[in-house]
């Protein structure tokens, strides 16, 4: 009987979602000691791909049919993916089609068809060059919601089919998958060029991989482990800076909705005027309700800039920001009028004073709870470590919302509208300087509170302690040879399995 060595691979998965626990069994009385077999190789990436993540005859099914190879799998489920939201996209365009004049989508089908591979691409942040000149590249970021959604769901199907049962391995599963959804994106982005514009196939390849890879990846991380248990798996130190990064986060987002649902609840009456004006009647009513709401993540990352300070701009020599703002001709676009009036008697940005001062101030409020955060998840004896974490949560802060304020905006042809929105980089440094800075400075404080009450986890005599009773144990031999291991983060309820 060949026995696995303990430790090594993975137990092989039931259908019902555990892992079947296989343990060394006892050799009998009188018979030779059964030896461990020899450890296998390290799998490499394109034989964990073709072969899949599991070796030995424990692939295949219960049915006794051999599982499909890592990479067959995740080429299915991005065809599904791609397939999917391309047949949704179509599915409007051709309402579309039928209520509004033919030549709007081309020649017929065919236009239809490429309209619609089109705005795949423009789900994917994919960006147009004019035969003209100039270049389109600012689009709703409520359209990535269709794609990430399928390519989650994918991840998910691709871990569950593939076998893969381990964590370490949901990277191999989400590049099976990201691979062929990549491709898939540059052939469509090669077959939606028309005689006005011409998608980007390095960007199409390149946004496609990265969508799949990082949504397909949390997909099948969560198929193996609610989040809490992810979250878990982390060290205290990355734990602490990621709970209060996130806290951070969802402050501004709360702040970032209220203040732009705020402005367009106070502007309603140009909103109702502008939509108005543009009469799009039923069918066009309803599409253009649908690009509003996918507009809304864009609205709230501008908010977001403009309560950080630098604010946004809505086309070249405007600036839209909490100390005073220039505006020109805007498009007519009904949630551009959410935006602050022109400049009045003692209010340079269009808002009285006070909200000035309240939207400048939540940056430093949002930090100061992320530092807190920190403080609470990982409290840590070196009083001069957690004003380091805090301010590590605002640099992570920055590089989340500059990234988001980066795509939030973009060209939207050449001339006037070649500048729309927040800058990445701007946005990016100073969330890092505001954010950072409060952070710091509640984190050292809630820190200091929190070891003035008492010892902590992580004190330093608490891994001497752990140390002298492992080496107390070990070397307190029974006499046959054997030595006794003792787990110093066993939990108090556990007690050993009652093996023979």
């Amino acid at each position: 009987m060949l026995i696995q060595p303990a430790g090594f691979g993975h137990p092989y998965r039931q259908r019902g979602g555990r892992a079947a626990k296989i343990r060394r069994a006892a050799p009998a009385p009188g018979a030779p000691a059964c030896s461990a077999a020899p450890p296998l190789p390290a799998w490499g990436v394109m034989s964990a791909l073709v072969d899949g993540v599991q070796a030995g005859p424990e692939r295949a099914p219960p049915g006794g049919m051999p599982a499909r190879p890592l990479i067959v799998t995740g080429a299915v489920a991005a065809a599904w993916a791609a397939a999917t939201g391309l047949a949704a996209l179509i599915t409007l365009v051709l309402i579309g089609w039928i209520a509004a004049p033919h030549a709007a989508f081309g020649s017929g089908l065919p236009g239809v068809f490429r309209t619609a591979a089109q705005l795949w691409l423009v789900g994917h942040h994919v960006g147009f060059g004019l035969r003209g000149g100039g270049r389109i590249g600012m689009f709703p970021l409520g359209l990535v919601v269709l794609p990430g959604a399928l390519l989650y769901r994918a991840g998910r199907w691709v871990v569950r089919t593939g076998d893969v049962a381990r964590l370490r391995h949901v990277g191999y599963a989400a590049l099976a998958l990201a691979t062929p959804y990549s491709v898939l994106a540059g052939a469509l982005a090669l077959i939606g060029r028309t005689s006005l514009a011409v998608a980007s196939v390095w960007q199409a390849v390149l946004a496609g991989f990265l969508l799949a890879f990082v949504a397909g990846g949390i997909g099948g991380a969560r198929g193996l482990a609610p989040w809490r248990r992810l979250l878990g798996l982390l060290p205290q130190r990355p734990r602490s800076l990621v709970t209060g990064t996130l806290g951070t986060l969802a402050v501004l987002t709360a702040a970032g909705a209220m203040l732009a649902g705020g402005s367009l609840a106070v502007h309603i009456g140009t909103f109702r005027s502008v939509t108005t004006a543009l009469a799009p009647g039923l069918v066009g009513g309803v599409l253009l309700l649908l690009l509003e709401l996918a507009f809304i993540p864009n609205a709230i990352v501008w908010a977001v800039a403009y309560l950080l300070g630098p604010g946004f701009a809505v086309g070249y020599g405007t600036v839209v920001a909490p100390t005073g703002n220039a505006l020109g001709a805007l498009p007519m676009f009904p949630m551009l009028a959410a935006l602050p009036s022109g400049a009045g008697s003692g209010q340079p940005a269009g808002v009285p004073a006070w909200v000035s001062f309240a939207v400048l101030a939540t940056p430093y409020l949002a930090g100061a709870f992320g530092g807190v955060l920190i403080a609470a998840v990982g409290p840590t004896p070196r009083v001069e470590a957690a004003p380091m974490w805090g301010f590590a949560c605002g640099a992570a802060a920055g590089l989340v919302t500059g990234t988001a304020a980066g795509f939030a905006g973009g060209p939207l042809g050449g001339a006037r509208l070649a500048a729309i929105g927040p800058s990445g980089w701007q946005i990016g440094l100073v969330t890092t300087l505001e954010v950072g800075v409060a952070a710091a400075i509640s984190a050292g404080i809630a820190n200091w509170l929190a070891v003035g009450r008492g010892p902590i986890d992580d004190a330093p005599g608490a891994a001497a302690v752990d140390a002298a009773v492992v080496a107390d144990a070990t070397h307190s031999g029974t006499g046959d040879g054997h030595r006794i291991y003792v787990d110093p983060w066993a939990e108090a309820g556990d007690t050993p399995d009652n093996d023979p």
